[in-house]
């Protein structure tokens, strides 16, 4: 009986299947995820506008108290808001989709335009607070795991949870009491001076990122002052996250920490320290590239009541505005746009967590 051998295959051919394979599994895992922005978005948006719509129609919530009968009436029917309310649901989809959220009713402004305006300082306000963040929540879980099980430890998980369950707005309140009234030594409220700010003014094109223009200006007192005055509300903000990015090393270095790689580092003598710092670390980092999307959401959250709380004049603080005016059109218009930069803002943190730790994609 004859036998047929299959020709062997060539040296290193199933390596380059395996990468072929995984890179096929990257780029499908990339599609899949920015395929769900979409209905992630429409979900969002469909219950933004049907929660809006809870309180009745946003003219008569708005101008209801100002306006006679019949000119609440030709203002509604003017606006389309006397119509069934999936047609005004299949129309408000269409503007959405086109990048339109519409105008606010109480100055008339289109929500894009207030997104530009004021957007600039939640975004330099979610900068300064994932700084906080990251510079006290990942010495600190390592600190943590070091002293696991044992006084430090303890206290650091309590301090954890008090920065994570403690309301932003309290916490904001109680460092204005200390350092500002109090100690005198940080400003109360604000984004910088009035000195400061008519500065900025007279620079062409302003970004409104309060930091970037202080360098522009090429003022030492400038920036200085702007820094100052973000050290409060940042503090406020990122405390809240800081302790989610705590808990979060913690046990991820402890985990990394029981690893046999480690043990074998450890019985030839390395220090506990340097096992932490050198080896423990970067495991433990991965976790929090993957969290960091909700964080933003939750960073974002905050920052209605921290800008509020400090007259930072942010997205937040128009938005608790137009909650005080009753004006359901720029609170929709304002709520669903922040949906979208979640939903997009998660996608990339997605993509950056499947590069660092291909196991993501599998």
């Amino acid at each position: 009986m004859t036998t047929v051998t299959a020709p062997s295959a060539p040296p290193g051919a199933g390596t380059a299947g395996i990468r072929r394979a995984r890179g096929g599994g990257f780029w499908r895992y990339l599609l899949v995820r920015f395929l769900l922005i979409f209905p992630t978005i429409f979900i969002l948006v469909t219950l933004v506008f049907f929660l809006m719509r809870l309180t009745g129609d946003p003219i008569t919530a708005s101008l209801g108290d100002r306006l006679t009968p019949d000119q609440l009436a030709e203002r509604i029917h003017e606006a389309g808001y006397d119509r069934p309310i999936i047609v005004q649901y299949l129309e408000y989809l269409g503007r959405v989709f086109t990048g339109d959220f519409g105008s606010s009713i109480t100055d008339g402004r289109p929500i894009t335009e207030i997104l530009w305006t004021y957007g600039s300082a939640t975004l330099e306000l979610v900068f300064y607070s994932l700084i906080v963040a990251f510079l006290v929540g990942i010495p600190l879980g390592m600190v943590a795991a070091y002293f696991r099980d044992r006084w430090g430890d303890a206290a650091l998980r309590v301090f954890a949870i008090l920065s994570y369950a403690t309301p932003v707005f309290f916490a904001g309140l109680v460092l204005k009491l200390v350092f500002s009234v109090w100690l005198k030594v940080l400003p109360v409220a604000g984004r910088a001076s009035t000195r400061t700010e008519i500065k900025f003014q007279q620079l062409d094109d302003p970004t409104g990122i309060y930091l970037i223009d202080a360098i522009r200006t090429g003022s030492a007192a400038a920036i200085g002052d702007v820094l100052v005055h973000a050290v409060l509300p940042a503090l406020a903000l990122g405390l809240l996250t800081a302790g989610v990015f705590l808990r979060l090393v913690r046990t991820n270095v402890i985990g990394t920490l029981s690893r046999d790689y480690v043990d074998a580092a450890r019985s030839r003598g390395v220090r506990e320290y340097r096992l932490v710092r050198r080896h423990a670390l970067k495991p433990a980092l991965v976790p929090i590239i993957t969290v960091i999307g909700l964080q933003i959401a939750l960073l974002l959250g905050g920052a209605v009541l921290t800008e509020t709380t400090f007259e930072w004049k942010g997205l937040g603080f128009q938005l608790a505005y137009y909650l005080s005016k009753r004006d359901f059109v720029a609170v929709q218009g304002i709520v669903a746009l922040l949906a979208v930069i979640v939903a997009l803002t998660n996608f990339i943190v997605d993509i950056v967590a499947a590069i660092l730790d291909p196991r993501v994609r599998y």
